[in-house]
C-alpha cells in the first residue's frame, strides 16, 4: 500500500498531465452527433474517473439543447461553436447545477455564438484557457501548502493512525476549499441571474444524481 507521500506525488503528476482541448484540435467542419461524442471521448478520456464513464452521450447533448444550455444544431449538425459550448458544459457540470450552467453560459451564447465580428466564442475560449498553465502551477503550489499543513497533524498517533488521519485531513481541507469557492461561484451566478431582463431566463428543472446517459 502506498504511503501518503507517494500518493501525493502521484497526485501532483496526475494533475500535471491533465490538459484541455485546444481550439486548433476542434474541426472546422460541422459534425453529426456521433462525430461529436466520438471527438469528446477521444480528447477528454484522460479526465474520466472510471474507464467506463461516459464523457458525453446523445441523451446528454439533447438534454442540454432542451434545457437551453446549447443552441440547437443546424440540420442535425454541430458547429465549432457548439463544440466549445459543450466543452464548457463538460467542465462546469461537475460543480454546478444545470440551472446555474444555463445562467452562466446564456449571456455568452446570446452575444458571441457565431458572432459576425469582434469577439466570438473561439477568442473567448482561447483567452480563458491560455491562463490554464499559470492556474495549474498556482493550484499545485497551494496543494503543497495544504499537504504540509495536513502532514503536521496527529504527530502523536502511531504510524497507521497517522497515515489515515493525515490523509483524511488533507482531503477535508481540499473539500473545504472547494466548498468556499463553490459558495463564491453560486453567489456570482445568482447575481447574474438577478441582472438578467425579466423573461429572458428560462430555468430548467432541477436534476439530482448522476446525469442521464
Amino acid at each position: 500500500m502506498k504511503d501518503n507521500a507517494e500518493l501525493f506525488q502521484i497526485l501532483m503528476n496526475r494533475i500535471s498531465d491533465l490538459d484541455y482541448i485546444h481550439s486548433d484540435d476542434i474541426p472546422n467542419i460541422d459534425l453529426y452527433m456521433d462525430q461529436v461524442t466520438t471527438f469528446m471521448e477521444q480528447h477528454l478520456a484522460h479526465s474520466k474517473r472510471y474507464p467506463d464513464d461516459k464523457v458525453l452521450t446523445k441523451t446528454m447533448i439533447n438534454n442540454y439543447a432542451k434545457n437551453d444550455l446549447l443552441p440547437p444544431p443546424v440540420k442535425k449538425k454541430y458547429s465549432r461553436e457548439h463544440m466549445l459550448v459543450l466543452i464548457f458544459i463538460y467542465y462546469y457540470k461537475n460543480l454546478l447545477s444545470i440551472g446555474d450552467i444555463q445562467t452562466l453560459l446564456k449571456p455568452l451564447t446570446e452575444r458571441y455564438f457565431q458572432a459576425d465580428s469582434g469577439l466570438d466564442l473561439t477568442a473567448i475560449y482561447e483567452e480563458l484557457f491560455s491562463k490554464e498553465r499559470a492556474q495549474l502551477n498556482a493550484l499545485q503550489e497551494d496543494a503543497r501548502k495544504t499537504w504540509d499543513i495536513a502532514a503536521a497533524t496527529f504527530q502523536e498517533a502511531d504510524d497507521e493512525d497517522r497515515e489515515l488521519l493525515q490523509r483524511f485531513t488533507f482531503i477535508s481541507l481540499l473539500g473545504f476549499d472547494i466548498y468556499l469557492k463553490k459558495q463564491m461561484i453560486e453567489f456570482l451566478i445568482d447575481e447574474m441571474a438577478c441582472a438578467r431582463p425579466a423573461g429572458k431566463h428560462k430555468k430548467p428543472p432541477k436534476k439530482n444524481g448522476r446525469e442521464t446517459e
